[in-house]
């Protein structure tokens, strides 16, 4: 059976479609590793090269995968969620009460989704104090300590649109309140306010709106993000390394040993 199966993958890599997909080729070679990373629209994003260290846990604590962890899981609740919810007065309370007691196990996806979204304002905050601590932002990734900052900034908004959404008494004051603060920011205060609202009181508009800002534009711009923030982590010579902690390097071999083998 083994056989079977390894005979049909040599076919098959044999054919244009796969020539066509995977253009380097296979092989072990540090060559065609390079080249199976670099020609691939998401792998490209990654280092083609890790220092074994910085896979261990006390480099990084996996705070920044983490976060993508939950960042990913916020996407997949969502996109379930948004399958029994309308943003619609009063049709999203109701929504939301049918996700409750209704809908099968759409208390726990709910539950699932709301625990996410805290955990994962946590974890960035978390790995933006661990970066800030190992003196990450430091040149030449000054530019990524922006988009980190930039990402949080999402994160926070992406926490803060998803309250109005149940459309209960705790969504309808917390919106209430925290657009009448940015009512108090001098001169584009209340256009800032107005435009949050899509219009000078909370109501359908402003569900709508913040349906809008929760599920398409805030996370499309998360996405773009990270996926500039991990091509900048590659770009800038990987994980940040301390001048305190050396950089082993592979021993040099012999240069007639080196001949040999060419």
């Amino acid at each position: 059976m083994a056989g079977k199966i390894d005979d049909y993958i040599a076919k098959l890599e044999r054919t244009r479609v796969w020539r066509s997909v995977f253009r380097s080729g296979t092989g072990s070679s540090t060559l065609h590793r390079a080249l199976a990373i670099q020609q691939n629209v998401f792998l490209h994003l990654f280092s083609t090269k890790v220092r074994r260290r910085m896979l261990g846990f006390k480099a990084t604590w996996y705070l920044g995968t983490l976060t993508l962890g939950t960042f990913l899981i916020l996407v997949i609740t969502g996109i379930l969620l948004m399958l029994y919810y309308r943003p619609a007065v009063p049709q999203a309370y109701a929504d939301v009460k049918d996700l409750q007691f209704v809908v099968s196990s759409g208390l726990f996806l709910r539950n699932l989704h709301r625990w996410a979204a805290h955990t994962m304002v946590l974890l960035a905050f978390a790995h933006l104090f661990r970066v800030f601590y190992r003196g990450a932002y430091r040149p030449p990734r000054e530019f990524n300590w922006v988009i980190g900052i930039v990402l949080l900034m999402v994160t926070l908004l992406l926490s803060y649109t998803g309250y109005l959404l149940p459309w209960d008494q705790l969504a309808y004051w917390a919106i209430t309140v925290g657009s009448n603060i940015s009512a108090t920011v001098p001169v584009i205060g209340e256009k800032v306010r107005f435009l949050m609202l899509g219009g000078h009181q909370v109501n359908a508009n402003a569900l709508l709106r913040f349906y809008v800002l929760h599920c398409v534009i805030l996370p499309l711009a998360a996405v773009l993000f990270i996926a500039v923030h991990f091509w900048r982590i590659r770009k800038d010579g990987g994980l940040y390394v301390r001048q305190s902690e050396p950089i082993r390097e592979p021993a040099k071999e012999d240069e007639s040993a080196v001949l040999e083998k060419v």
